[in-house]
């Protein structure tokens, strides 16, 4: 069975006329409206047949479970033939629609439309991430034969809390204290709200909210409440617990145990995760609602959706003034913003969301990260391989990632056979491998390949290229022996410093040791193959002297990691770069290489990628530069512009020239004035522009204006030239 679940704000629908004779009979007439509801556009299939009661369960069940998820007291039944080409028989069809009726009606408002009928309808989608949401479904004729990896199918459980235990800094303090003051004023605006837990996010402080709807309209008045309350000049002092009467501060309390410590002021009361969290509310000169968005309680999709209240506070009001000239600069770097001035990127809905196409020029930023990738591989005993877009089910099942991504999976039916779009490249590599007899002293054996990926990321979450359905990575994987794992993250790190060291991003960077939480249904294999795995990668990480810290819970399901963070030029961190142990997929796909005994021995992989998503690297890139890419990056590197028409034939000659030497070169000739084409340039933040005029045309030399103003003037064509293809060469960011 297939569903698509709108959450709306109405929808009204009429009957028109039989889509077929044995169409539903006495049905209402005339035009139907239902407002505030869940839709559940339902089309019934052949493989239902079998198990009509078991479908009507599923059916039912996953209903109740996205509508207790966006609140919906209304449900919509909607047949909706077009979900699907392998229909049921209508009767059956028919019969499933009713009898989910009448299973919900114990608890919901429930509508459904005629069955077997063209119908009219206007919908109104409320947007928000869950408003739209897919599901495919079926009962397994043989329920007792689950896969080996069923564990892995993600559940979503509650995740307890866990008390911070490090003290916090001052601006810190104002932050979180900031958050609560919101908090309070949001209980005095709206008394039936809900407080929920406060905590960070980069420089900014939120805290969650129940039981309450708040819009972007709001928050003048919210942040003007805040404001009033700070100039009580009170203090959050310590409590008793039985002051605390919300559910929500009553469960943060029981997960935080003999750490939970109750504060409160005037009518709230609150369990923090930190330390000794709060300053004077004098200390607080200026504060700031920033925006609302949606989480999870105990970010777990089945529990109560909250409203995450986002907002900072500052100890002198030219902390805000500074906060806000921050904001505008990243808004002005935004990718979104740059792409679209400098034709980088396209979004189509007909192509769909989360799949960007590249334009020509965005398409030469992705080949010279490629290019600049392989060159820092290929001394280092990489081998390119290529692997296709899909493959059959069976090489997720045993890899593991098809309990993995569950419902993130694209799958494509073929005539005969059913494949999946990959959602990892591993798998494919392991393959390469294994079809090849390998000896101790073939290894390490790498692989490097930068290959698009696919997964059916929520339509909520995607955002240009920085969230995508289709992310391509430059991924590479080894296979080496325990011993080998120490010197090959060696390599691996040398690389990943010299990449972000050539962009200037290496500054400050640190490292993420990522390890198994305490729940370890979630992660493949044994106890002793992960304390081996942790244990090599913590080695090599202290060897090398990298800035790590430990993540509990952090890992791949499949083996710890070190991942890089890396800070752009607003100082915002970004995990990109990879490097992951894996003793499991070995066992899994049972690789093999010969040792010195003629026995055989089962390989470690190591997982790495130095940029991560290519697309999502690009938006950090994009951002980083504000769109002016450093000269061997640069979509343009120089722009040639002409004076008047007389000098086109010598602006045409360079043009050819730079062309040759595989300089990226424009040229504007338009019949406008010379400083309307150089601002034009400007604005289009190309590297170098030339200035062709009569004298340079007498002369055979050029005017050359840097992206920062300066011009040099009777620069030889040839000194041009060379200087150039130097930088370009040595990857020089000025």
């Amino acid at each position: 069975m297939k569903i698509l679940t709108i959450h709306a704000d109405f929808i009204e629908f009429e009957a028109k006329k039989k889509a077929f004779a044995a169409a539903e009979a006495g049905i209402t007439e005339g035009k139907q409206r239902v407002n505030d509801c869940l839709v559940i556009f339902s089309a019934v299939e052949k493989r239902d047949e079998s198990n009509v009661a078991g479908i009507v369960q599923r059916y039912v069940q996953e209903i109740k479970n996205i509508a207790q998820q966006v609140s919906a007291k209304n449900i919509v039944l909607y047949p909706y033939a077009h979900l699907s080409s392998q229909l049921s028989n209508p009767k059956i069809a028919e019969q499933v629609l009713k009898e989910a009726e009448r299973a919900l009606k114990d608890k919901f408002a429930v509508t459904r439309a005629p069955f077997g009928w063209y119908k009219a309808f206007t919908i109104s989608c409320k947007g928000h991430p869950l408003s739209e949401l897919s599901r495919e479904f079926t009962v397994e004729e043989n329920p007792a034969v689950v896969s080996p990896t069923a564990k892995l199918k993600r559940e979503y459980k509650d995740e307890p809390f866990v008390f911070a235990g490090t003290k916090l800094k001052e601006n810190e303090k104002i932050n979180i204290t900031t958050a609560y003051l919101f908090a309070l004023a949001i209980k005095e605006l709206y008394p039936g709200a809900k407080v929920g837990s406060a905590n960070f996010y980069q420089e900014q402080a939120y805290v969650d909210l129940g039981n309450v709807k708040i819009k972007q309209d709001d928050l003048p008045q919210i942040e003007k409440r805040a404001l009033e309350i700070a100039h009580r000049n009170g203090m959050f002092s310590t409590a008793a617990l039985p002051l605390l009467k919300d559910d929500l501060q009553q469960a943060l309390a029981v997960d935080l145990g003999k750490d939970a410590k109750v504060y409160s002021f005037d009518t709230l009361a609150v369990v923090p995760l930190f330390p000794d969290p709060f300053v004077v509310f004098s200390k607080i000169k200026a504060l700031k609602a920033l925006n609302i968005a949606s989480a999870y309680w105990k970010n777990n999709q089945n529990n109560e959706q909250l409203v995450r209240f986002y907002c900072v506070g500052f100890s002198t009001e030219q902390g805000l003034v500074n906060f806000i000239q921050k904001q505008a600069d990243a808004e002005n770097r935004s990718h979104l913003k740059i792409g679209k001035e400098q034709g980088l990127f396209v979004v189509s809905d007909l192509v769909g969301a989360g799949m960007p196409l590249l334009a020509p020029k965005g398409t030469i930023i992705r080949n010279e990260l490629i290019k600049f990738l392989w060159s820092l591989h290929k001394d280092k005993g990489y081998q390119q391989v290529w692997t296709p877009h899909l493959a059959k089910e069976q090489l997720y099942k045993t890899s593991g990632h098809w309990d993995k991504f569950g419902d993130e999976l694209f799958h494509v039916q073929g005539k005969e056979e059913k494949f999946l779009m990959k959602p990892m490249n591993c798998p494919h590599h392991m393959q390469i491998y294994t079809h090849f007899a390998w000896s101790y002293r073939d290894l390490p054996v790498r692989y490097f390949e930068p290959a698009t990926i696919y997964r059916d990321e929520k339509s909520g979450q995607l955002l240009g290229l920085s969230r995508v359905r289709a992310i391509t990575q430059d991924d590479g994987h080894l296979f080496c022996r325990v011993s080998q794992i120490g010197e090959e993250v060696r390599t691996i790190v040398n690389v990943i410093k010299e990449f972000y060291r050539t962009l200037k991003m290496d500054k400050d960077y640190w490292v993420r040791f990522s390890v198994r939480g305490d729940d370890r249904s979630k992660y493949l294999g044994s106890n002793e193959v992960w304390i081996t795995a942790e244990a090599a990668l913590e080695k090599a990480a202290k060897d090398l002297k990298l800035p790590y810290k430990r993540g509990e819970g952090e890992a791949a399901f499949y083996g710890p990691k070190l991942d890089f963070i890396f800070k752009d030029a607003l100082g915002r961190e970004w995990q990109l770069a990879t490097i992951q142990c894996d003793f499991n997929l070995p066992e899994r796909f049972n690789l093999t290489y010969m040792n010195e005994e003629g026995k055989k021995e089962r390989p470690v992989v190591i997982h790495r990628a130095i940029s991560g998503s290519l697309e999502r690297f690009m938006s950090v890139l994009i951002e980083h530069f504000a769109g002016k890419f450093p000269l061997w990056l640069s979509p343009v590197q120089v722009k040639i512009v002409t004076v008047t028409d007389r000098n086109i034939p010598f602006a045409q000659e360079l043009y050819q020239k730079l062309l040759k030497e595989d300089i990226r070169v424009e040229v504007d000739d338009a019949s406008e004035t010379i400083g309307k084409k150089v601002r034009r340039a400007q604005l289009e933040k190309v590297n170098l522009i030339v200035t062709i005029g009569d004298k340079e045309v007498e002369r055979k030399t050029l005017a050359v204006r840097t992206r920062e103003g300066e011009v040099t003037f009777d620069v030889a064509v040839e000194h041009f030239v060379s200087e150039l293809k130097e930088k370009i060469e040595k990857k020089v960011i000025e």
